[in-house]
């Protein structure tokens, strides 16, 4: 049966939008948001402890962002995985596949449970090119999966041993037993099909109670579906065009929202006044779970 939340209310947090919003993480160390947004080529944040914002340049399209050591981030830009210095931008490649390919860029990523950089690749003409890898603080790399077309929904079980994956084009989140080692994915089973909700499932992210909450950014909501896939919660996104979420604030439960104004493949233009700003969700009544950092053993 499903959810239905009706204290939830929404604020704009950004100051101007986005092109193409995504991958929002909450640093619970520094109490700060950090999202990029891709088409413009900056990491973005915010601390709403003082309200205050700022930007990083970086010198690639950028599909998404992790927490790295203190001082430092992870970034999953076009042509291969970065450490990124917060303080200066300076952006030094972790791994970038050999050889390179100009016909794929390196989108959704999120740290697993372990501390490594889970990261997938999308073909620039939505061709089967990505690949999935996983690379470690070292530079130690692993490809998980290939012939990916648009990699998204990257997430994590609380216990980190499902991995929550989807091509956006197949319109199915799939989910994959997930090893604390080197194992490779194992039993993949369809968890969500959202052809039902007329949208490929974009970001996504895991709650404290397991529940993996999806971005439907052909229909402007928000969905939350049980570990085993059914249907919890659907809310309206405060723009027509939502595509990651994560959980922050000093009790990590404000749902964080970024969104798209204009992908800049003419696939994703926003009809919304507030298209590709980032917002704050109140009252669900849920709460969500500390990001990793990338582990430096």
């Amino acid at each position: 049966m499903t959810k239905h939340i009706k204290t939830v209310t929404a604020s704009r947090i950004s100051q101007e939008p986005d092109l193409l919003g995504e991958s929002p993480v909450w640093d619970d160390q520094l109490g700060r948001l950090y999202w990029v947004d891709s088409v413009s080529r900056k990491i973005r944040y915010y601390h709403p402890v003082d309200d205050t914002h700022g930007e990083i340049a970086v010198p690639s399209m950028i599909g998404s962002v992790g927490l790295g050591q203190p001082g430092h981030l992870v970034a999953g830009l076009a042509d291969g995985i970065y450490d990124i210095e917060i303080e200066t931008g300076t952006a030094t490649p972790l791994f970038k596949p050999d050889p390179p390919n100009e016909r794929v860029r390196f989108n959704d990523g999120r740290m697993d449970r372990q501390g490594r950089f889970v990261c997938g690749g999308m073909g620039i003409y939505a061709e089967p090119l990505g690949e999935l890898v996983r690379v470690t603080a070292q530079g130690e790399a692993e490809v998980l999966a290939n012939g990916v077309r648009i990699a998204n929904t990257l997430s994590f079980s609380p216990d980190g041993k499902t991995m929550y994956f989807a091509d956006s084009l197949d319109r199915v989140v799939r989910a994959y037993t997930y090893g604390e080692g080197e194992e490779v994915l194992s039993n993949p089973r369809m968890l969500v099909d959202t052809k039902t909700f007329a949208s490929g499932p974009d970001g996504a992210t895991v709650d404290s109670d397991g529940f993996i909450w999806v971005a439907l950014v052909q229909v402007g909501k928000i969905a939350r579906f049980t570990p085993d896939g059914e249907l919890d919660a659907l809310i309206e996104a405060p723009t027509d065009m939502p595509t990651c979420m994560c959980f922050g604030g000093p009790d990590l439960s404000t749902l964080y929202v970024t969104s798209i104004k204009d992908s800049g493949s003419g696939r994703a233009i926003s009809r919304h006044p507030l298209g590709g700003h980032l917002f704050a969700i109140e009252g669900l009544g849920v709460t969500g779970l500390a990001e990793p950092r990338l582990a430096t053993v």
